[in-house]
């Protein structure tokens, strides 16, 4: 294959081949790694390939599932909850209700839950549509242990992650009143659009400040909301976004992002908050 058209192949699958490594790791700065780790190996290729898709598919997947081993005890170790890093998508590109939860906090925090190799199975199978004999050639293992690992993650991924039980529109309108209620300091407004049972989570990292646990319940999570903003209104500028195919907000100061985040909405109400404040997880809202 000569230069130019392994550049276009590999450009061609670049947004695939971030995607599985972003699914697999919800790092955008791990992921942008992996896919530049794929290019050179890919590049250097002498034998010819076949199967590009499913070849650079195999070398992001097992680039990622070595990633994921290596900073599994930093995680462990991590101050607080993690969250993935956010990553600010457009209207177009999370158009389609699949598309918009494959990339949403809701699922990426459960795929945290999974081992590596179910979450290889998992996201090669359910989001980008590979076979079960695909993935097993791409990861080494037969068939019918594929299968197997497959259908397991799926279950645990079904049990635990939340359903877009509304319409983008009224996630947008829903979350766009909850904003303008919180930015006013209706405090009584701000509890009456929060389910009773609201989770919220903040990801600090150790850095700045963030609540080292989750805090659940309308009362609680409205009066830190409004307590929040009124400490930083002052320094701070408020911008609707689109965070992982959901409704958002980036909170920015002169200095450039302060916090992310991202707003699910579950019958009219909102159930959950991810606020990511750790400066190291910016990359994907950085252009922004």
């Amino acid at each position: 294959m000569k230069p130019g058209e392994r550049t276009r192949v590999f450009e061609e699958h670049r947004p695939m081949l971030f995607g599985i490594a972003y699914r697999m790791l919800g790092s955008v700065t791990d992921a942008e790694d992996i896919v530049q780790d794929a290019w050179l190996r890919w590049n250097d290729t002498t034998t010819p390939v076949r199967e590009p898709r499913a070849y650079l598919a195999r070398t992001v997947t097992n680039l990622s599932i070595n990633r994921l081993r290596s900073v599994a005890v930093q995680r462990e170790s991590y101050v607080g909850p993690w969250l993935p890093e956010p990553l600010v998508t457009t209207h177009d590109a999370a158009d389609e209700v699949e598309l918009a939860e494959s990339i949403s906090m809701a699922l990426l925090v459960v795929l945290e839950s999974l081992s590596p190799l179910e979450r290889a199975v998992f996201v090669l199978k359910e989001v980008f549509g590979f076979s079960y004999v695909e993935i097993g050639q791409a990861l080494g293992r037969a068939e019918t242990a594929v299968r197997q690992v497959g259908r397991r993650a799926r279950s645990h991924v079904e049990a635990r992650r939340p359903r877009f039980e509304s319409s983008p529109e009224v996630r947008r309108r829903v979350t766009e009143e909850f904003l303008n209620a919180c930015l006013g300091g209706d405090i009584n407004r701000v509890m009456e659009m929060l389910a009773p049972d609201v989770t919220a989570w903040t990801d600090g990292g150790g850095k700045v400040r963030a609540a080292l646990r989750p805090m659940r319940g309308a009362e609680v999570v409205a009066r830190w909301l409004v307590a929040m903003i009124d400490q930083g209104r002052a320094a701070w500028g408020f911008r609707p976004a689109e965070i992982n195919g959901m409704p958002g907000l980036l909170i920015t100061t002169v200095g450039g992002v302060d916090s992310v985040s991202a707003i699910d909405v579950t019958d009219g109400k909102i159930s959950t908050i991810w606020l990511v404040r750790n400066p190291d997880k910016f990359k994907g809202v950085a252009h922004v």
